[in-house]
């Protein structure tokens, strides 16, 4: 006769739920028509919390400043990577952002157990992974990516305005705003702007400059636990 306790199911862990270290995961500069796109990835440490994180979009300057300050001095690691302009024209601009998210998780110091990154598709990585939709603004792991990759950018957009002052760089950091439409219109477009983009095809479509074809196929799905497929 079968004891009470043998009949009793047990309880399986899941691999998912495995416990070990986070990282967070997101990018800056899908939506500007100039400029790489940047990734960070981030693990936080428990013991020495951070106040303040929340998306970036909802900080200053000055706040994501001193927040990326401190987020560099207590998490216990974190990686920024960016995919170029001309992976962006090469591959479009999803797959490329997907590469740069791959390449900052690649490039941390500590493995994670799991990557948690914002929005709602993955990049192809060796490690549990999940995407959270408007996770810069729940996942504080998140929130330092963000804030880490979107001051990476704005500061290479700085150095884009030196090399390049006539387009403003400094103040749209590479945004379709009007007065970059307009200096697209008046100087053209130079060697930093995603030449796929419609309004700088535009603009090199007027100087006779063919356009730019772009793979589309997408091959990255929605809420994948986790991929070994490769990117170029």
């Amino acid at each position: 006769m079968r004891s009470r306790k043998s009949s009793k199911p047990e309880q399986v862990p899941l691999a998912w739920d495995a416990p070990g270290l986070l990282a967070g995961v997101d990018e800056a500069g899908r939506g500007p028509l100039a400029g790489p796109v940047v990734a960070a990835a981030v693990i936080l440490d428990e013991l020495r919390p951070i106040k303040g994180l929340a998306d970036s979009k909802v900080l200053t300057p000055l706040k994501r400043e001193k927040l990326r300050d401190e987020i560099l001095a207590k998490a216990l690691c974190c990686s920024i990577a960016v995919a170029t302009v001309d992976e962006i024209d090469t591959h479009n601009i999803l797959q490329a952002t997907m590469l740069a998210m791959r390449r900052a998780v690649q490039g941390l110091r500590l493995r994670p157990a799991k990557v948690l990154v914002d929005g709602n598709r993955l990049p192809p990585l060796d490690v549990l992974a999940e995407a959270i939709v408007k996770g810069d603004a729940r996942v504080k792991a998140i929130s330092a990516a963000s804030i880490l990759a979107k001051v990476h950018r704005d500061r290479l957009c700085l150095d884009l305005h030196d090399e390049f002052p006539q387009y403003g760089f400094a103040t749209h950091k590479g945004y379709g705003t009007p007065e970059h439409l307009a200096a697209l219109r008046a100087h053209g477009a130079c060697v930093h702007h995603r030449r796929s983009f419609s309004p700088v095809a535009q603009a090199l479509a007027l100087a006779g400059v063919p356009p730019v074809v772009v793979h589309v196929e997408s091959r990255v799905g929605p809420q994948m636990a986790a991929s070994g497929a490769a990117l170029p």
